[in-house]
């Protein structure tokens, strides 16, 4: 009876969600996102923390991925041009992490890249009878040029090498925008299956935790990352812009991903 009156409980909640207006669900939705950071603040002490969690996040997110190709034998809803992109900012990443500070994070992007390698991989060569290219039409040089050129103009000087800098900061940009031909790909097929959904939720899931540790950085400096605008010190704000802009594009996702399970879909529906 308890878990009954429980389930309906939820299910009030729910509909009176569904019945309110846009502005007040955004207001929710911001309320619950403010919480949700003082809450990290108040439990997670060491905030590096969020890192780990976003990195192994994502390499949940790779793993439900391998699963789908090896046990569906297909990888249809997948866009190889997203995986390429994700190959690129992880390699190039972990030669500027083995670089400049080997450590956990080193040991995370390595297990993560070569994971992405097999997916692309998978796609290329295996399953290539399955990959629906046509829909997968986004240009990579939309994205890849602009960040290459804002990373040349915009990077950290804190490196002792000059070319670190550059590197590091075009993969915090390239991270930012590489699921962009994934939610286009989504978006042009309009149905998206399961195992597709879940990994690009789990996308999602991990750009909020590692925006976390950027915000709450903010936070405890009282704003003073943000004042360094006024020396001609542009990278902490636009890496924090970076991150803000990926969040944002996977919050949409995530908000029909949820609104998909509550109404129990397992294909789920893609706006235009």
């Amino acid at each position: 009876m308890g878990a009954k009156k429980g389930g309906s409980g939820v299910n009030v909640v729910l509909k009176w969600l569904k019945r309110q207006s846009t502005k007040v669900k955004s207001f929710l939705a911001v309320t619950f996102v403010v919480c949700s950071l003082m809450a990290m603040k108040l439990w997670v002490k060491n905030h590096e923390f969020f890192f780990i969690a976003s990195e192994a996040t994502h390499a949940a997110g790779i793993i439900v991925l391998i699963y789908k190709l090896t046990t569906k034998k297909t990888c249809s809803g997948l866009s190889l041009r997203s995986q390429e992109l994700t190959a690129l900012f992880l390699a190039v990443r972990l030669i500027c992490s083995t670089v400049m500070e080997g450590d956990v994070h080193t040991l995370l992007d390595f297990a993560t890249l070569v994971s992405t390698a097999w997916v692309i991989y998978m796609i290329r060569f295996k399953l290539k009878s399955t990959y629906i290219k046509e829909l997968d039409n986004f240009p990579l040089y939309y994205i890849v040029v602009p960040c290459a050129i804002l990373a040349l103009i915009i990077h950290p000087y804190r490196y002792a090498i000059r070319v670190s800098g550059v590197l590091w900061a075009f993969c915090v940009y390239l991270e930012s925008v590489s699921v962009l031909p994934q939610l286009r790909m989504m978006q042009n097929a309009k149905m998206i299956e399961p195992f597709t959904s879940h990994y690009v939720f789990a996308l999602g899931v991990a750009r909020f935790l590692s925006c976390a540790h950027w915000i709450l950085q903010v936070i405890e400096t009282r704003g003073r990352y943000l004042y360094l605008i006024g020396y001609g010190y542009l990278w902490f704000p636009t890496a924090f812009l970076a991150e803000i802009v990926q969040t944002f594009v996977l919050a949409d996702f995530c908000y029909y991903y949820i609104k998909s399970l509550n109404d129990g879909q397992l294909i789920m529906k893609m706006p235009v």
